[in-house]
């Protein structure tokens, strides 16, 4: 995965509302990550969007719950996604063994 920034020139950005760039993505990681986030209760949007499809990178947007920040969600997403991947790993591992 590629860098992570802020997108500086979005109006509504509040701890509780973000739009991050991540560089070096597309569709593949803005839709399993945006599944993983939406579900989570005090999410209220979660959202991404790809720029121009010549550029590598999305804009993903998350907005939470006023107590909640949307860079903690974010985190979480991603320590989710991680062990998602690890367990898919480990289950094709096993199937080496037949």
């Amino acid at each position: 995965m590629g860098k992570i920034t802020e997108l500086s020139s979005s109006e509504n950005q509040t701890q509780n509302a973000r739009t991050f760039v991540i560089e070096n993505e597309g569709n593949t990681l803005g839709n399993v990550l945006k599944n993983i986030i939406a579900n989570y209760s005090e999410v209220e949007f979660c959202g991404y969007t790809v720029p121009h499809p010549q550029e590598s990178k999305i804009h993903f947007r998350i907005q939470t719950a006023d107590n909640i920040k949307a860079i903690d969600i974010l985190r979480r997403g991603l320590k989710d996604l991680e062990f998602i991947c690890d367990e898919v790993i480990a289950a094709s591992s096993s199937l080496d063994s037949l």
